[in-house]
């Protein structure tokens, strides 16, 4: 098998550290992309321990010349990209009346328009190659909106837009690259001790929570699999599904839960650095994990039956006709 050559953005920490991890325990060549130096060092170290090849480079991914800049090194150190992963984000908790437009600007910049600059860097090396994969990390809140994420939301409802225009258009080329989106539901990972938060509380994730690697998993098999979208955990269902079904009870539902489901009972700092404009370095590496690990699942037994479905289906289909020909059997002897 060829050694698989992969960019991850936001690879530093949380989800996309786990995204790395995932693909560099199975050999490949990870080009990780963030902000942050000493957490992309550590990034590279643990994929090197785990036999895969690692390079670190510092980028903003609201920086569109930075973006192409490390794709360019990417080729230059280990050759053509094969899987091109935009995970990246930044995000302010506050009600939509106290944020700030340059905190909009902010998070658009790097939550979407981060997406947009990797999906072009990604493009104009595959596109001569017509191949590649482009693995999109959605969110169950890019169908379904909560309160005090606005800024986080817009972005992503926007990835969507981006997403399913640019499939029209390699549909329409007849190009045989492969572009899928994969919607995590909430997660354990640290961006909820440096998030920008103006509310009282500490911010939390929306349970159920899960581990990170429930969505790398998830990514490296959508990576490696024709399917247009990944829905992860039973919550990202229901929220999408619920959605489209009855959106104005989720408004009120959201509108009595969705303040106190986001903060934990501890009093926020709210001095504490946060990572809107700068990341948050210090001398301890933050790692995939959050500070919820007692309460997060480290498996989701929807997403399992999901990408499992043709097998399941066939194993059901079968299932049910040995079912039907025993009746049938049976039937017949009683005649």
């Amino acid at each position: 098998m060829l050694t698989e050559t992969v960019v991850v953005t936001g690879a530093s920490a949380g989800l996309g550290r786990a995204i790395a991890n995932e693909f560099g325990k199975r050999g490949a060549q990870v080009a990780l992309l963030a902000r942050g130096k000493q957490g992309l060092d550590a990034a590279a170290a643990e994929i090197e321990q785990a036999g895969g090849k690692a390079l670190p480079l510092p980028t903003d991914v609201s920086d569109a010349e930075a973006v192409q800049a490390a794709a360019e090194e990417t080729e230059k150190r280990f050759g053509p990209i094969d899987v091109w992963v935009n995970n990246a984000m930044v995000t302010v908790f506050s009600p939509v009346k106290d944020m700030k437009p340059e905190e909009y600007k902010r998070a658009t910049e790097v939550t979407y328009l981060g997406v947009v600059y990797g999906t072009l860097a990604a493009l104009k090396r595959m596109l001569p190659r017509d191949r590649g994969t482009i693995v999109q990390v959605g969110s169950a809140l890019a169908y379904r909106s909560i309160p005090l994420q606005s800024a986080y939301c817009g972005a992503k409802h926007a990835i969507v837009g981006f997403t399913d225009s640019l499939r029209c258009e390699l549909i329409h080329d007849q190009s045989n690259l492969r572009l899928t989106m994969v919607h995590m539901p909430a997660m354990n990972t640290p961006q909820f001790e440096w998030v920008k938060n103006r509310l009282t509380h500490k911010p939390q994730p929306v349970p159920p929570i899960f581990e990170p690697e429930v969505g790398a998993r998830a990514v490296y098999w959508a990576a490696h699999h024709d399917r247009r979208e990944v829905w992860v955990g039973g919550s990202t269902v229901g929220a999408i599904m619920g959605n489209k079904v009855a959106p104005g009870a989720l408004d009120h539902y959201l509108g009595r839960t969705g303040y106190d489901s986001q903060q934990t009972p501890e009093m926020d700092d709210p001095a504490r650095p946060d990572n809107l404009w700068s990341p948050v370095d210090s001398s301890e590496d933050h790692g995939a994990h959050g500070t919820f690990d007692r309460k997060a699942h480290r498996a989701s037994y929807q997403l399992w039956a999901d990408l499992h479905r043709r097998p399941l289906g066939i194993g059901l289909g079968i299932a049910a006709g040995v079912a039907g020909a025993l009746l049938a059997f049976r039937n017949g002897r009683a005649s």
